[in-house]
């Protein structure tokens, strides 16, 4: 996975190669993330953009970039915990890890197709024998980027 900002056309999100994410499946051993929580009005987030910067100006002096992944547990209408992939300790910062086996699938689109990406997930998870304990969402670029590359790419990992 490339790091934050490494090969960046936009000073921001980098170009995402969907080809490693697409219908794969992950093993994470404590993989590490600083935790945040984004407030949200039915999915909608509101301060996501305050959250991301705030931690990111701690990642940075930490010097603990990590792959360029961003993942988001929808876990309630009005609101969502966020996952930051890093590579050491944060100061000051909430960290978790996680660890599991995952099934990933790109979708690309509106996130009005959400519900249509959650159903196909499902399906596909059935496919392979597996049950989905539990969706992330990894929005792989902010809306400016995604409109400056022209797609707008969102991975759904399912824990299985």
């Amino acid at each position: 996975m490339e790091k934050l900002y490494e090969k960046s056309e936009t000073g921001c999100c980098n170009r995402f190669d969907p080809k490693p994410w697409d219908s794969k499946e992950i093993t994470w051993k404590d993989k590490l993330f600083v935790k945040d929580h984004v407030l949200s009005f039915f999915h909608i987030p509101l301060n996501f953009g305050q959250v991301v910067v705030r931690n990111m100006e701690k990642i940075k002096k930490a010097d603990a970039l990590g792959d360029q992944l961003m993942l988001s547990d929808e876990n309630s209408l009005f609101g969502s915990d966020v996952y930051i992939a890093v590579s050491k300790e944060v100061p000051n910062a909430r960290m978790e890890r996680i660890s599991g086996t995952f099934l990933s699938k790109v979708f690309e689109g509106s996130y009005k197709n959400m519900g249509t990406w959650i159903r196909d997930m499902e399906k596909y998870a059935a496919s392979k024998g597996k049950k989905i304990e539990k969706m992330y969402f990894f929005y792989t670029m902010c809306p400016a980027c995604a409109k400056f590359y022209g797609k707008n790419y969102t991975v759904i990992l399912a824990k299985v």
